[in-house]
């Protein structure tokens, strides 16, 4: 396929209500913070824009996670902030583990801003921020375990939305004195298009069911055709690529025992009877990507 055809759909309904509250309450803690911490899975669909104004006038780190699920061959892209705070990036396909890499590039970027009213204080201040699910709080607690030897201070999960509201101040680090603030993952209210959406949903930004998991696995067979990652061919033994992912969820369903059973009305009565479960498949075919089983992809 040349296109994906998305249907003409309403992604108003993937913004959550409680993001609007978790947004006000961001730029509200703005005003008390040194620098910002943000946590993405994609270099460029993974950003809010809605925060993109605060990186102008903040030290500002990006950290690029999950870089070893990434393709290789194409390059992210640097924090790119705004000219009145500097910027740097760290990512997870560096040698050095991404939490030895914040601390020094934060109290880098403090020393060498403006901090205006806490030109006196000796502690950072840090927020993290991010769009849902993009490990913000496990970031977090591992700032903690390595610099303090303490353990979890902040709920983590596999889904977005576990951080509802901005939490109150967690010290992850003693010399120099650093605090972080844990904040909701945050999608823009209005996101630039369809696409943008599907990408956030297939990292697990937006909840699969808002979505539809049927459409999520179309997009995803569609993007890894795009860029002629065929791992998912030799993954479920299939004889070659597919352009429809009907085929491709019934091979998986077939061949992974995803089957339901569904209560038919017949002229005798009701039978039971054995049906591929569909829905089932397309969560696998999921997963698998997420769990980088189909190869290494990078959607933007």
């Amino acid at each position: 396929r040349e296109r994906f055809e998305f249907g003409g759909r309403d992604v108003a309904s993937w913004f959550p209500r409680h993001m609007a509250k978790g947004l006000r309450q961001m730029r509200l803690a703005l005003r008390r913070a040194d620098c910002l911490v943000e946590r993405s899975h994609i270099p460029l669909s993974g950003r809010n824009p809605a925060l993109q104004e605060a990186l102008g006038i903040r030290p500002h780190v990006l950290v690029l996670n999950k870089m070893d699920l990434a393709d290789p061959r194409r390059q992210p892209v640097s924090a790119g902030a705004g000219p009145g705070g500097g910027s740097a990036w760290a990512h997870s396909d560096s040698p050095v583990p991404i939490p030895l890499q914040v601390v020094p590039m934060v109290a880098r970027l403090v020393a060498e801003s403006p901090r205006y009213h806490r030109a006196e204080s000796s502690e950072h201040n840090i927020l993290v921020i991010g769009v849902p699910n993009a490990g913000k709080s496990s970031l977090i607690n591992s700032l903690r375990r390595l610099h303090l030897k303490k353990g979890k201070a902040t709920a983590v999960g596999g889904e977005p939305g576990i951080t509802k509201a901005v939490l109150s101040r967690i010290q992850v680090c003693e010399k120099p004195l650093m605090y972080l603030v844990d904040t909701p993952g945050v999608l823009p209210p209005k996101l630039g298009d369809v696409e943008t959406g599907m990408k956030l949903a297939l990292c697990g930004a937006i909840r699969d069911h808002l979505v539809g998991e049927d459409v999520m696995a179309d997009y995803l067979l569609y993007t890894l055709n795009k860029q002629q990652q065929f791992g998912y061919v030799q993954r479920y033994g299939l004889g070659q690529a597919c352009d429809h992912v009907e085929p491709l969820l019934k091979h998986v369903a077939l061949t992974q025992g995803r089957t339901q059973k569904v209560k038919v009305l017949t002229g005798t009565g009701n039978v039971n009877m054995m049906m591929l479960n569909y829905p089932a498949a397309a969560y696998e075919f999921l997963r698998d990507f997420r769990a980088g089983c189909l190869g290494r992809v990078t959607l933007d």
